[in-house]
């Protein structure tokens, strides 16, 4: 079961003859027992109603500390050539990147080398074409647009006219057909990005109070397999000059560089590649103590492991944190069901082992983070992972994550063309946004120990029982000062088609607790593309404003009753854990 087990939790004697007084009532008030043999020609009727959870949490010491912006997010260079670049500067975009802060902005993915860097200001020459028969109003609008912003000083925001996002959907949906070929035929064409492009990035990164990594391009070679910095060399002056305050990466799944350009780099050589960088960093007055982070490796399959292994052996003190990569699934799913098998889930735990072993083969203790992640390669599919369904994937790797000692999970993609990302083309938050949102709202970076206990099916023989309840817990975040120091925030998958009720036990027992309960909203079932917290649809208010997460008071002693297939968010209030205090 995948609950915060790796502490070991202390027995005193209240906690367990607490634990045992509330599973002797259970079992008694439980007749027949769920463990004996139905009777002839029949089931057991009402099992699932009789099966009761008991939950405790190690309030005495956290079993790990993670980054403040452990929940991170990301951006793929494909945005400048899909032109929504141009539209950072949305104050609906702006204003909803700020409410997932603080945070990472990655600016990075499969087309992070085939990034030049050009330093000039032509909006038009690399922007590429508009809708043909609207083009010049359109070239126009997006020069006055970019007047305008600079001649606001600070944040640069805009408000843009519903026909102009109108024409850049007409723009993109046309480029993101070209850019899904590149994808599925590992064949792509070189980025430019321009110093306006960059200013615009770093303006929605700074507005929003994230923390911008520049992904590099590592595939700029001389012809002895060198890395070639001169485009990276002009990118630093040129940010340095600006005071753009930014970390630093150098491509992306070094891996797989054979399969796209039939030229492969080594890990000696990536290593290589790295300290140079480093070197380059330290040049650059400016940008000398800048964080860089790496390699960025891909799944932890063979080719991917031996390169991190190569690279860790030569290059562990170069970079600030260790970075891989995965993925759940492909482009190809099709089912609801897909999102709620326990074995794809636990695939994070296998590899998040074998990434963390060769990490700490040599340098015990280093950070390690999850840059890249999504539920689905290829852009996913539409109506399945931009709905309620996949978040059963994105709140359950927080989880899992966080309890491994995953210093950073980087979410890809924030906004983005296909079917992963956390905010569509209308500007209107996704499902996955929402459980961002009251994750980062609720949950903070101290990871406690879960006990449970109760009352379950018995295994039979020959077959792997997999738990299908997930339940994971916090300190709660020290930013919302709804809560004082010391609160507790459990986060609970119930991936049953059945309710599940949960008991709290030993410290938890009779605490009072808000509840944040979130549901599909609508007639789509798991397909939902909105959500409801408590039964109230969430929407932003405005362009400005977010709903109030209202939670739903439960009693003290009041068990935990969680719908199939849902996902909640519990704080207990008054608990002044020890753990949490700090």
């Amino acid at each position: 079961m995948p609950t915060s087990s790796p502490c070991a939790f202390p027995r005193s004697s209240v906690w367990l003859a607490s634990l045992a007084t509330l599973v002797v009532q259970s079992v008694l008030s439980s007749s027949p027992s769920p463990y004996q043999g139905s009777a002839a020609g029949g089931k057991r009727p009402g099992f699932m109603e009789r099966t009761l959870v008991l939950l405790d949490v190690n309030t005495r010491s956290p079993i790990r500390v993670l980054n403040d912006n452990f929940l991170s997010l990301q951006l793929d260079p494909s945005i400048i050539k899909d032109g929504w670049l141009d539209f950072l500067s949305s104050k609906r975009l702006v204003t909803m990147a700020r409410g997932l802060s603080p945070a990472f902005l990655r600016f990075g993915g499969k087309r992070t080398d085939f990034l030049q860097f050009n330093n000039q200001k032509n909006l038009a020459k690399f922007r590429g074409p508009g809708p043909d028969y609207y083009l010049k109003n359109y070239e126009d609008d997006i020069v006055r647009s970019d007047i305008a912003l600079d001649k606001q000083k600070g944040c640069k925001l805009a408000n843009h006219p519903d026909i102009m996002l109108e024409l850049q959907r007409e723009k993109a949906a046309t480029t993101q057909l070209v850019l899904l070929k590149e994808q599925l035929s590992n064949i792509y064409s070189n980025i430019t990005i321009t110093a306006r492009s960059l200013d615009k990035l770093y303006n929605f990164a700074d507005c929003a109070g994230l923390h911008l990594i520049l992904g590099l391009n590592a595939l700029h070679r001389n012809p002895d397999n060198s890395w070639n910095t001169s485009s990276t060399l002009s990118l630093l002056k040129y940010s340095a000059g600006k005071k753009y305050n930014i970390s630093w990466e150098l491509g992306n799944e070094p891996n797989a560089y054979r399969s796209m350009v039939g030229r492969a780099i080594n890990s000696s050589q990536l290593a290589q590649d790295y300290t140079k960088l480093r070197t380059l960093l330290q040049s650059v007055r400016y940008y000398h103590r800048a964080h860089l982070y790496g390699p960025n490796a891909g799944r932890p399959r063979k080719n991917a492991i031996l390169l991190l292994d190569g690279f860790m052996k030569n290059a562990s003190s170069v970079v600030d944190a260790v970075t891989w990569q995965h993925y759940y699934m492909d482009g190809r799913v099709n089912k609801v069901e897909d999102f709620l098998k326990t074995r794809l889930l636990d695939t994070l735990t296998e590899q998040i082992t074998k990434v963390t072993k060769v990490v700490n083969t040599h340098t015990p203790g280093k950070k390690v983070w999850l840059g890249g992640l999504g539920p689905a390669w290829a852009g996913g599919i539409s109506n399945l992972s931009d709905t309620y369904a996949a978040g059963f994937l994105w709140v359950n790797t927080l989880g899992m994550a966080a309890v491994q000692g995953i210093d950073v999970v980087l979410r890809h993609s924030f906004f983005d063309y296909g079917y992963t990302h956390l905010v569509d083309q209308h500007f209107n938050p996704l499902p996955d946004y929402w459980f961002s949102l009251v994750f980062k709202r609720l949950v903070g970076p101290r990871v406690l120990a879960v006990r449970v206990a109760g009352l379950q099916r018995r295994p039979q023989p020959g077959r792997v029982i997999r738990d299908k309840l997930r339940i994971y817990a916090h300190c709660t975040s020290y930013y919302n000062h709804n809560y004082v120091r010391g609160s507790i925030t459990i986060y609970i998958i119930n991936l049953h088609r059945s309710r599940k009720k949960i008991k709290l036990a030993g410290t938890l027992r009779n605490k009072t607790v808000h509840q944040y309960l979130l549901q599909p909203y609508g007639t789509d079932g798991l397909r939902a593309k909105h959500v409801q917290l408590n039964g109230e649809r969430l929407l932003m208010s405005d362009n400005e404003t977010f709903p109030e997460l209202k939670p739903k008071t439960l009693r003290a002693g009041r068990t935990i009753a969680m719908p199939p297939m849902t996902i909640g968010f519990y704080v207990i209030k008054n608990i002044n854990a020890y753990a949490c205090r700090r």
